[in-house]
């Protein structure tokens, strides 16, 4: 009950705000972006205490972390690798958010990179710069490693398995290209 309270008073001014409520009429893996980002925010959170990290650069990075509005892939700015840009933008537009927290946001996407770099047939419109997209903080993997398992658990929650998604993504890649 401690960890929710101290929680809730570092992110409750960005829950309350009215361009973050907006996530709520975005989908995302099954719900909303704003599910999706509190879910990530939480668990980035509570891990990063066990690693004795900063608690609200994990927790403020984790929440915005897909703080864009619009479907993803509706538009060349917004796509699984350009996005954490975009959202780092309107955190800073809306937000005071630190240098760290930035970065972290940046960062999030760094496992999609990684295997876009080691299977480059993904997606075939734009190289990655590993090094540009990889965390420079302990607080920025957790964010990264935190995303990906709620990404994986908002996926299987339809009773589809990851693995299975997995495939299909390769799947339509090697047949679109």
């Amino acid at each position: 009950m401690r960890y929710i309270k101290e929680y809730e008073e570092l992110t409750s001014e960005i829950l309350q705000n009215k361009y973050f409520l907006e996530l709520q009429n975005d989908s995302h893996h099954g719900t909303n972006r704003y599910d999706h980002c509190k879910r990530v925010s939480y668990l980035s959170y509570l891990i990063v205490r066990l690693f004795k990290g900063n608690r609200q650069n994990a927790a403020i990075g984790g929440l915005l972390h897909d703080f864009f509005h619009g479907e993803t892939g509706t538009s060349a700015e917004i796509n699984y690798l350009t996005h954490p840009k975009t959202s780092a933008k309107n955190a800073k537009k809306y937000f005071n958010i630190n240098d760290e927290e930035a970065k972290i946001i940046e960062t999030h996407m760094y496992h999609h990179a990684l295997a876009k770099k080691v299977l480059p047939f993904i997606s075939k419109e734009k190289g990655v710069n590993l090094k540009e997209c990889r965390p420079t903080s302990k607080e920025g993997f957790i964010v990264c490693l935190s995303d990906l398992l709620v990404s994986i658990f908002e996926v299987g929650r339809y009773k589809v398995r990851y693995d299975t998604c997995l495939y299909f993504l390769f799947l339509i890649n090697i047949i679109r290209y």
